[in-house]
């Protein structure tokens, strides 16, 4: 009998399979590897292998499918188990569609993403789980574990699926996203951005990464070195690493980073990428351009090996050549199966937030019930959402328990030119003056099709481009209509309306208050005991893929109908459900309740009315800040979180709620907080021990959280920073002793000055509380660690360097790349910019560095200043004349002498002009 071929042989090691099926495969095989759709070898067997199916939360792309909360409300549960569980789900029917259709639905998971909700302004903030990197590292993992089933994390089994985490790196901007660079200085890159990434990763979770769109330090991300000395040091087996969609072209295209394709994709190989996603499910100009890199030497075949290898490492242990494997079974039986039901139900319960609570819930039997907004009867799918099997909504949930009076509270208009009506419609306004307009005549919403003429034939705002939104500009005497996804005008002849580019072909259009909205809306609160508003964001119109929002405000009709609502009966509950914050400044002050979740799947309007209604404790908890107002954000695009202060960690204002608020109908109090230590080292666990009482009158969950903040520092310190938590749900006069393990490596800062993790000598304070602005109890611990030392500008040999990127601080530079493949420069943005290096050891009086040499680069030259202790009119003991070069990569050695100066000195360079560069500073003495 004839042994099976060691590749199909389940018991040897991955390793070991993956080596023989590699020396059995040809090089033109091999390149097959290399596209999103792989390439068959029916010699050996091997069945074509499709990478990416979008399962963010539930199943995408494929028809009805188990509809979870959006991401952002999965961790809002603050309950990983949950999320592991829902990944769980997910898996299976990812695996049900699969045995269904193995070629439309593969086994490589694009999914969770972990980039931290750095700015809630994103488009795609509802796709993330948290602004703070730990807690999004930690969800990350449990979904991912869900995913991969059994088989993943300790790597013995066979995976359910691959999950792959997106997007690396520092991803956090739709506008210009693949052409913009994000500035990521060495402390930002290493205790914000790749921690969110490592947990999942480092556990065996998730198999593959994608790398994102834009460019890190002037870097595209397809090619960062990182993902060879990073993310692969921290894998215990072989991770795959593919490319998001159409990226690899923007290489040359967009980025203009590399002359031709052959060249790009060669680079990108060698960086680490083991698939493109690119031309579809055509292969073709792909793997021309890889031959052609061959061709010319930009690549080995040992460079195809190493990308085939990590490709086939995933398939091996997705069992794809075992006899069997433990997930053959799985059948169209789970798909929205009961069980995934009741789970959808309790995510959806669970991430539901009670902002403010003056006393109205939970509601007290209401007869009449006023169930008003855009929002009140309508659940929403966004772009990586599976179809709803079915809806549940605020109103259908509420009418199952009292009599609900329904009012959408959307305005009717008739729009009037003068060469004829264009129609009477239903408005409804998205925010950031996006509207959508509704045909009163058959319901459906007003679209412009392929042709350009509009028509009234969409259910909504729908896919990937949206050609049913609008936004009104004033003209003398009335208004146009513009079209959002062309930017074209519309233009009415008789009964024909259609899109033109001429604004002044536009028609100019009257408005005419058919019914008002807002007046319906108010009638039907005055009537009810109780109004409850539901509003919130479309998710794909002003904010989405592709489209960040410009401010955090609520749609001004939306708030306008808020406040109607509330003049007409001041018990009106605020329902919000978004996938990112709003600025509900008003409401804060004004209603008796505010609740948010994330859209919450085919059982929102279930969960909502259990938590409203008292039948179950609003469990949800904010992963991120809500602000008051965008004024008290950076500019989109600047991702060095230290500098500009943002985030929970930094931000030093008064948020409208803060990371981790969120209110229990129960009441709570802290008692007994003790540490395990009072001094702690590096390699410690420090456990922090707390009592919680439930002091109200009904059962309730608290998420205890605990915090830290180092209190001594080299460099500006997180205010707080979340290190751990714990859920509990306690019986009125209840008491239950709550305990936290903290890793003491956990604490460490990167120091800038040696490159590494250091653990700083110094005393902390451990916070534990409701949230990171509400903290009951303190307690001081004492990290026994290292003192950093000034930095050595010279080594014993004489001579020494320092990096530019590693600078302490700067003002008007950019950070971007050194050379082609790999180090980080600072390049001025004006003249008078400059970095510092604080500390500078010049060493003793007559020892110190006699000469520096930079390495600088500049299209046009310039001039940089070495100067003490002042950027303006510090001691210059230097400068140096920057010639032109070549181009942003062509570096040259300029040398300066240096006045004598010793001690420890805070050093600058100034650049008198914009455009230069610097990649290091070599002393010698």
């Amino acid at each position: 009998m004839n042994e099976p071929p060691a590749f199909r042989n389940p018991g040897l090691p991955t390793a070991e399979r993956v080596r023989d099926l590699l020396g059995r495969l040809t090089l033109e095989e091999k390149i097959g590897l290399l596209h999103q759709y792989q390439a068959p070898v029916e010699r050996l067997g091997l069945r074509p292998f499709r990478t990416g199916t979008e399962a963010l939360h539930g199943l995408a792309w494929h028809g009805p499918a188990t509809v979870f909360p959006q991401a952002v409300g999965l961790a809002s549960t603050w309950d990983p188990e949950l999320v592991r569980r829902v990944g769980s789900a997910t898996g299976d029917e990812v695996m049900a569609f699969h045995h269904k259709d193995p070629q439309a639905v593969g086994r490589n998971v694009w999914a969770p993403v972990v980039n931290p909700l750095r700015d809630p302004r994103w488009g795609r903030n509802e796709e993330g789980y948290s602004e703070d990197p730990w807690l999004t590292g930690l969800m990350g993992a449990a979904y991912s574990r869900g995913l991969c089933g059994d088989g993943g994390p300790d790597g013995s089994g066979v995976l359910k699926t691959a999950p792959t985490l997106k997007h690396f790196l520092a991803y956090n901007n739709e506008t210009d996203r693949c052409v913009t660079s994000s500035g990521l200085p060495p402390r930002v890159l290493h205790e914000y951005e790749l921690k969110a990434f490592r947990p999942a990763i480092e556990a065996g979770a998730a198999v593959a990464v994608m790398p994102s769109y834009n460019l890190v330090n002037g870097r595209p991300a397809h090619l960062s070195p990182l993902i060879e000395s990073a993310l692969r040091t921290w894998a215990r087996d072989d991770i795959m690493v593919v490319s998001d969609a159409y990226a690899p072209a923007n290489l040359t295209g967009m980025q203009a980073y590399h002359r031709d394709l052959p060249e790009a994709y060669a680079h990108a190989i060698k960086a680490g990428l083991d698939s493109f996603t690119q031309d579809d499910d055509d292969p073709a100009a792909t793997l021309g351009h890889i031959r052609t890199a061959l061709d010319r030497g930009l690549l080995t075949e040992g460079d195809i090996d190493r990308a085939a290898r990590h490709l086939l490492s995933i398939r091996v242990r997705l069992g794809e050549f075992d006899p069997a494997t433990p997930y053959d079974q799985i059948t169209q039986d789970v798909v929205n199966s009961p069980e995934h039901r009741r789970l959808a139900r309790e995510a959806a319960r669970k991430s539901i937030t009670l902002l403010k609570n003056d006393g109205i819930l939970p509601l007290a039997s209401p007869r009449t019930v006023a169930v008003i907004g855009p929002l009140a009867d309508l659940l929403m799918e966004d772009w990586y959402s599976g179809t709803l099997p079915y809806q549940i909504t605020a109103r259908g949930a509420l009418a199952e328990r009292c009599e609900v009076v329904h009012c959408e509270g959307v305005d009717r208009v008739a729009l009037r030119a003068e060469s004829g009506q264009l129609g009477v419609f239903d408005v409804f306004d998205w925010g950031g003056g996006a509207l959508a307009f509704r045909s009163a005549a058959n319901g459906l919403h007003l679209s412009v099709g392929e042709d350009g003429v509009l028509v009234s034939d969409q259910p909504g705002p729908n896919g990937w481009e949206v050609r049913q939104t609008f936004r009104m500009e004033e003209r003398p005497r009335g208004v146009v209509l513009r079209h959002i996804s062309t930017g074209h005008y519309v233009a009415v002849d008789g009964d024909v309306a259609r899109i033109t580019e001429d604004p002044d072909a536009a028609a100019v259009l009257t408005v005419e208050l058919v019914d008002s909205g807002t007046a319906r809306a108010a009638e039907a609160a005055a009537r009810a005991d109780v109004a409850v508003v539901v509003l919130g964001d479309h998710p794909l119109v002003n904010g989405r893929e592709t489209e960040d929002r410009a401010d955090l405000r609520l749609p001004a009709r939306q708030e306008t109908l808020l406040r109607a609502v509330h003049a007409a009966n001041p018990a009106t509950v605020l329902v919000l459900s978004s996938g990112y914050p709003f600025a509900v400044t008003w409401a804060d002050e004004h209603l008796p309740a505010v609740v948010w979740s994330a859209h919450g799947g085919q059982e929102y309007g279930n969960a909502l009315a259990e938590v409203l209604f008292g039948d179950e404790d609003p469990g949800g908890r904010l992963t991120q800040t809500w602000y008051r107002s965008a004024a008290d954000l950076p500019d989109l695009l600047d991702y060095d979180i230290v500098t500009t202060e943002a985030t929970y960690l930094y931000f030093r204002g008064r948020p409208l709620y803060p990371f981790g608020h969120g209110l229990s109908y129960a009441s709570f109090a802290y008692s007994d907080l003790t540490l395990s230590a009072a001094e702690v080292a590096e390699g410690d666990t420090l456990t922090v021990t707390v009592t919680v009482t439930n002091t109200g009158d009904r059962e309730g969950e608290e998420v205890v959280q605990v915090y830290t903040r180092q209190q001594r520092s080299r460099v500006k310190q997180p205010l707080a920073r979340l290190c751990g938590f714990g859920r509990v749900r306690l019986a009125p006069g209840e008491s239950r002793t709550v305990s936290v393990e903290i890793p003491v490596a956990e604490l460490a800062i990167w120091d800038v000055t040696r490159g590494r993790f250091v653990l700083e000598d110094a005393p902390h304070k451990v916070r534990v509380g409701r949230s990171s602005r509400d903290i009951r109890l303190c307690a001081p611990l004492r990290v026994n660690g290292e003192t950093i030392p000034p930095r050595a500008l010279t080594a014993p040999t004489g001579r020494g360097g320092l990096s530019a990127a590693d600078n302490d601080e700067y003002e008007g530079v950019v950070l971007c790349a050194a050379a082609i493949d790999v180090g980080d420069a600072v390049r001025a943005a004006e003249a008078g910019a400059w970095i510092v290096f604080r500390d500078a050891d010049f060493g003793d009086a007559g020892t110190g560095p006699s000469g520096c040499v930079l390495s600088v680069s500049s299209a046009e030259g310039g001039v940089l200043t070495l100067r003490l202790d002042d950027p303006l009119c510090g001691e210059a003991i230097g400068a140096v004349t920057v010639p032109p070069t070549a181009n942003r990569h062509d570096f040259v050695q300029v040398g300066t002498p240096l006045a004598e100066t010793a001690g420890v000195r805070d050093l600058y360079v100034v650049f008198e002009s914009e455009g230069v560069t610097v990649s290091t500073l070599e002393f010698a003495r």
